[in-house]
């Protein structure tokens, strides 16, 4: 470590994993000037955000559009602290459009509120009580989060910041906390709108991983609200490394370190404190202890507890053990001629090509596409990234992967064909992702994404704290409070450091 950033007095903290979540985390000590190391397994930052680059094109891994770059949102907040440039992005407009089974007009969903109000009448005509219940839960929800709640609460101090957070405005949202979805469609008379339901399940399952009869409504409202102004969902330019490069830049600036191609194989834990980690050189192979005063997880819960083995408490690994399964992801990333693209082609689109089929469940597809100048793909070229969500099963199960694989690809570009122009002439590159590349690269257990299914039992109140029961042992990323996305695990992360500076 640079010596200006050490002094006898300063605490040591080792961040296991460099997603954003942990990047970030990362990056705001040693800012506050904490000394820093940061560990992956992986070649390059950014976990679930992180990119490649293939013949020319530039591929973002897993997210593709980021939240909490507005004035106020989160990315700006920690980017102005830092003292660092936001990356230069366009907004997305329309966040979405949908494409439900055997229609070829999309539902867009679209920045300007009155605009996304006029859409959704005409497409969901007497479904505007809905809407009007998510705005109000929405707003009360967003001011909440912008006062930093800690949730769950886990001590007295923890308690305090949840109880700063709350204004009488806050109260609307408590006969809501144990209600999904499902329920307030049923509440508004339209439990039995298949169409609406179609939609949202789509939607959801982007953000909440479970159906709209599954997902918890508080979170829902904050999920499907976020695109509108003055929020909004942005491209960056670039790729989305750009967003972890900064963050690398920040930390290392302020005395921190990285260290990638390094495996943590093991949190050590003496007296319900957590004291050291076990890394692995994965060039040289060698393997040492480096002791910390804190420990940060960048990981799921389900790495958490094999990481602590048997220091794991065994509450936690119950709890752990007890989840609902998560899900997988297969994505194909095509690098395409621009003819394959059609005119005024949206960025974000989202189809369902009917109810049950091949590929992921519900057989949809989440497509990104770049445009011209967004430093993905070479002039006159694009890419198109497809991903539908997966049972991991299957992947580890099966005695012909290759196989298999060829088989979701070719039935994904197949589906992707109904809508863009892709023939022997225009595709020029094809790659495939599974779950078992996303366990390759990103360490996840099992190559699950998304985090935890945003059900009552596992949704912000009820979900899995970031100051873990072992003593300074914390959790960040989309495990926990407020779930998936970058911006999601950036809350968590400036949660944990706030954490780790009330108890120093």
């Amino acid at each position: 470590m640079p010596s200006h950033s050490l002094n006898k007095n300063q605490s040591r903290v080792i961040v296991v994993g460099a997603g954003i979540g942990g990047l970030t985390a990362g990056a705001l000590l040693a800012h506050r000037g904490y000394s820093v190391l940061i560990l992956d397994q992986a070649l390059v930052p950014g976990g679930c955000a992180s990119t490649f680059k293939r013949q020319g094109f530039t591929f973002d891994v897993g997210a593709t559009q980021v939240a909490g770059l507005e004035p106020g949102g989160i990315h700006h907040r920690i980017f102005s602290e830092l003292n660092i440039d936001l990356p230069e992005a366009t907004p997305c407009d329309p966040a979405c459009a949908v494409y439900l089974p055997g229609e070829s007009t999309p539902i867009n969903v679209w920045r300007d509120s009155a605009k996304w109000q006029e859409e959704r009448q005409k497409q969901f005509p007497g479904s505007e009580p809905f809407w009007q219940l998510l705005a109000t839960l929405f707003d009360a929800s967003w001011e909440f989060q912008g006062r930093d709640p800690v949730l769950p609460p886990r001590n007295l101090w923890d308690l305090g910041q949840l109880i700063q957070a709350v204004r009488p405005s806050t109260l609307i949202t408590a006969p809501f906390t144990l209600f999904t979805v499902g329920h307030a469609l049923r509440l508004c008379g339209l439990g039995n709108d298949s169409r609406l339901r179609t939609f949202l399940d789509l939607q959801l399952k982007l953000y909440s991983q479970v159906s709209a009869e599954e997902t918890a409504l508080l979170y829902a409202a904050t999920a499907l609200s976020v695109s509108q102004l003055p929020q909004g969902l942005f491209h960056l330019q670039g790729s989305m490394q750009v967003l972890s490069d900064r963050l690398v830049e920040s930390l290392e600036r302020d005395g921190g370190k990285l260290l990638m191609r390094h495996t943590v194989e093991k949190i050590n834990v003496e007296n319900g404190k957590a004291n050291a980690v076990v890394i692995k050189n994965q060039k040289t192979g060698e393997t040492w202890t480096e002791s910390a005063d804190h420990v940060v997880a960048n990981v799921t819960v389900q790495n958490l507890v094999e990481l602590l083995g048997e220091n794991a408490p065994s509450g936690y690994k119950q709890r752990v053990a007890k989840l609902p399964p998560a899900s997988g992801a297969f994505v194909v990333y095509l690098g395409v001629d621009k003819s394959a693209i059609p005119a005024d082609c949206p960025p974000h689109l989202q189809f369902l090509y009917d109810i049950n089929g091949p590929i992921g469940e519900n057989n949809s597809l989440f497509v990104s596409v770049s445009h011209e100048g967004d430093g993905r793909a070479p002039a006159g070229k694009a890419t198109i990234i497809a991903s539908s969500f997966v049972d991991f099963t299957p992947w580890w199960n099966t005695q012909d992967y290759e196989g298999l694989k060829q088989k979701f690809t070719q039935d994904a570009i197949s589906k992707l064909s109904q809508y863009f122009y892709l023939k022997p002439e225009t595709i020029i590159y094809v790659e495939a992702a599974t779950p078992k590349t996303f366990a390759h690269f990103t360490g996840r257990e099992s190559g699950i994404v998304g985090g935890i299914g945003q059900r009552i039992p596992t949704f912000g109140p009820f979900g899995f704290a970031n100051r873990t029961p072992i003593n300074n042992l914390w959790l960040v990323g989309d495990s926990t409070h407020p779930g998936e996305g970058t911006a999601g695990v950036s809350y968590s992360a400036l949660t944990v450091v706030r954490q780790i500076q009330a108890q120093e």
